[in-house]
């Protein structure tokens, strides 16, 4: 698969929502805990796949702010999960030019989380390859609203004219801001639904839905997210350059 891929035709970002931990898990009569946790491996061959055909961007959906609402103890065993990954792969993300950053109301995550964050971030600042984005208590309304209060901040003080709030100036404001808006959105699992992820910058995104649960996606299914991908008449709004298309 990966000698069919056009590499001329790659998407700039992908962006894609790790679902079906819990599912996984239960399937096997284990914890929802150990499907998080086989879900690293899947985080890994992810990041791996991205930096081998040199995407410039991919962002991974991690926690939602909708996530808080799981009993506690999943939510804590996620954070400490997250600073195990954050530390353990490090050098991965080094050997692989990774440069790491994260989005989302990321000052509401427990100091520690923070810190280790911080530490990563810092370390891969000068990485030139993928841009690898982890969605952390993240959801796309509440990005929307803080991009919006900020704006209606401005206009408060006189720097700008309401009138002259455009398009360009919300997606400076948008936690992914500096990054292209995703050209491919994966999902795990099967679920045909958003989430509440990246709504503004996904308006033109190619969707790929695969029943495959987020611990078992591998390179091979990215390939074919990738493959089918550009397979596909992407259009925008306009017509086809199909001499048929109506």
């Amino acid at each position: 698969m990966l000698r069919q891929i056009d590499a001329a035709r790659l998407p700039r970002h992908v962006a894609i929502i790790m679902d079906g931990n819990g599912r996984w898990a239960r399937n096997r009569h284990l914890p929802r805990v150990a499907g998080h946790r086989a879900g690293i491996s899947s985080v890994r061959a992810a990041v791996e796949t991205a930096a081998r055909l040199h995407l410039p961007a991919l962002t991974l959906y991690a926690f939602s702010t909708e996530n808080w609402k799981r009993p506690e103890s999943e939510t804590s065993f996620l954070m400490r999960l997250l600073r195990r990954y954050l530390r353990d792969e490090l050098s991965e993300l080094q050997e692989n030019n990774i440069r790491l950053q994260a989005i989302g109301r990321i000052s509401e995550l427990p100091e520690a989380v923070r810190d280790e964050l911080r530490s990563t971030c810092q370390a891969t600042a000068s990485n030139t390859g993928t841009v690898l984005s982890l969605a952390l208590n993240y959801s796309g309304r509440t990005e929307l609203v803080d991009t919006f209060r900020l704006l209606a901040e401005r206009v408060r003080r006189g720097e700008l004219a309401p009138e002259a709030i455009d398009e360009q100036l919300i997606g400076a404001g948008l936690f992914t801001r500096g990054l292209p808006d995703p050209d491919l959105l994966i999902r795990t699992s099967g679920e045909l639904r958003l989430s509440n992820f990246l709504l503004w910058q996904i308006a033109y995104a190619e969707l790929w839905v695969t029943n495959t649960l987020w611990p078992d996606f591998r390179a091979k299914h990215f390939y074919q997210a990738i493959l089918d991908f550009q397979s596909r008449d992407r259009r925008f709004g306009g017509l086809s350059d199909e001499p048929h298309a109506e």
